[in-house]
């Protein structure tokens, strides 16, 4: 079974409260700029200024994705469970981004975002993240998950030419995407026309 995202360690409380309510805020901010550049028509990829920011915008994408693809009913055990977002191995994001993810319901299904280390694990989520720390298992868990319909999203080189379906690239300070069609078709995914002409645009 997965874990819950780790929580911050102890200390002062109001500077642990102050420090949470900035984090939350920035990352409500982002959130809701991931989700404008994905409902329109912009290509310009989404400025990331330090490695905090970046995890911010990653983390505000996988949040996305939950709008932007389509899993077929299977993927799921019963209509009401949640859809699981899980991180495989180091995992970047802050507390942030589970707060931010119990406020989201697509389709009815409220978002559960939890960390795994086996790669058989990854069978349980819907969307699995794996880190730039992780390049070296990343062919075990694609083997782990064949057959299994699951949005893997990475952010090492070649990630896609490897058999992932959805790959963060930096380039400039903006975070994009690359999306292998090839890789989600194989999962049985559905990603939306908005995704991928993203996707395309910053391949310009």
């Amino acid at each position: 079974m997965g874990t819950k995202l780790a929580r911050e360690p102890s200390g002062d409380w109001s500077t642990r409260t102050r420090n949470c309510r900035a984090v939350a805020q920035c990352f409500a901010r982002i959130y809701c700029g991931v989700l404008l550049v994905l409902a329109s028509d912009l290509s310009q990829g989404w400025a990331a200024d330090s490695p905090a920011e970046e995890y911010h915008v990653k983390g505000a994408f996988l949040l996305n994705f939950a709008k932007f693809v389509e899993w077929p009913a299977q993927a799921f055990k019963t209509p009401a469970d949640p859809m699981s977002i899980c991180v495989f191995g180091a995992n970047p994001f802050t507390p942030a981004l589970d707060a931010a993810a119990r406020q989201i319901v697509v389709d009815g299904r409220s978002l559960m975002l939890q960390e795994i280390q086996e790669p058989q694990q990854a069978r349980q989520c819907q969307i699995v993240f794996i880190s730039v720390a992780e390049r070296k298992r990343v062919r075990a868990l694609l083997e782990a998950i064949k057959g299994y319909s699951v949005l893997t999203v990475g952010e090492s080189e070649g990630f896609i030419a490897g058999g992932g379906v959805i790959e963060f690239r930096v380039e400039e300070s903006k975070v994009r995407i690359d999306i292998s069609e090839t890789a989600a078709k194989h999962a049985g995914l559905r990603i939306s026309a908005k995704l991928l002409s993203l996707a395309q645009a910053n391949k310009k």
